[in-house]
């Protein structure tokens, strides 16, 4: 679940319950979570994302009852390597060490920084969470949540960080993906669809009357109608930092390009074999550009897809690893 969905149900209810965030902050080994997974825990039974594939969830959950009887944050070590460990006895595949921080949220203690991420998220601004990690007996401090002076639309890794005596897990927030999809065909529907599921924000753009109709993609956040001229700076104004151009027109995947061109988005892709690229690119008048080598053409990676269903788990696929990837430099 992506945070910025799971802060959204939590608010909702975050006076109505007793709260309490887990945190993922240290592993050795194999682990299913990485530092810096969160999940919400509630009185009313409801937790709101997962920390581990799911073997560790009901002794995190009896944990947390713990943490609201006595509102006293505490931190547990599962290690699925130790025969005597209870990670062990539940089975847990990965075999590492995981390490997962409990503390209460409440209106007393800020909401530790939730609220304020959640704000930032809903404006898609990106900043700094720092949450205390208590040794044994040490009194713990409230998270806190920076606001970046400038967006950030990579997530760096959560890193430890020894302040004086102090432990503090430094995590990176930023937006959900914002997908555009240019073109309302029927083949762009699995594409949204896969978008949505993933928590992503999707806008689908299609001028012309008989595509990208309501009932066809009602799930979409945003359709667009508008010239393309006002389509580059909705781009950069929503934050939109990948884009899928299936127009299947020529000129159309063209204007779509040169309006999204220099808005620093992390992945483009194009459908259609290498020789229409070219044609679209000429048509655009990108062919020598840095940009031209940046955009994805034929999109999607190569997992034998002809259906639309395929196709779109392909170009989701590649458009996710350009974003949570290995990270690379390109200039558009």
């Amino acid at each position: 679940m992506q945070l910025a969905n799971m802060l959204t149900q939590w608010r909702v209810n975050r006076d109505s319950h007793e709260w309490v965030l887990g945190t993922v902050y240290k592993t050795e080994g194999s682990s299913y979570r990485k530092p810096g997974a969160m999940s919400l825990i509630g009185s009313g039974g409801q937790q709101l994302g997962l920390l581990s594939g799911g073997c560790l969830e009901a002794d995190i959950r009896l944990n947390a009852r713990k943490v609201m009887a006595t509102g006293v944050p505490i931190s547990i070590r599962y290690d699925g390597d130790d025969e005597d460990d209870l990670a062990f006895r539940l089975g847990i595949g990965c075999g590492g060490v995981v390490y997962v921080l409990l503390e209460p949220v409440s209106r007393e203690n800020n909401y530790q920084g939730l609220s304020d991420i959640h704000d930032a998220l809903t404006k898609r601004q990106s900043g700094l969470f720092k949450q205390h990690i208590p040794k044994a007996g040490q009194s713990s401090r409230s998270a806190e949540f920076i606001l970046d002076s400038a967006l950030v639309r990579h997530r760096a890794r959560s890193r430890l960080e020894q302040v004086e005596d102090e432990t503090w897990l430094v995590s990176s927030v930023t937006p959900t993906p914002h997908l555009l999809v240019a073109g309302g065909g029927i083949d762009a529907q699995p594409v949204v669809m896969f978008a949505k599921q993933l928590g992503w924000e999707v806008s689908v753009w299609d001028p012309r009357p008989a595509n990208a109709r309501d009932e066809f993609f009602h799930m979409a956040d945003a359709r667009l109608r508008c010239h393309t001229d006002e389509l580059g700076p909705w781009v950069s104004e929503q934050s939109v930092n990948a884009a899928m151009i299936m127009t299947h027109s020529v000129p159309m995947d063209a204007q779509s390009l040169q309006a999204i061109h220099g808005r620093q988005l992390d992945y483009v892709g194009l459908l259609g074999p290498p020789h229409r690229r070219q044609d679209v690119l000429c048509e655009a008048g990108l062919v020598d550009t840095a940009f031209a080598s940046f955009i994805n053409g034929p999109a999607g990676f190569d997992i034998g897809g002809e259906l639309p269903e395929s196709i779109a788990l392909a170009v989701i696929a590649q458009c996710h690893s350009a974003i949570f990837g290995p990270q690379s430099s390109h200039n558009d």
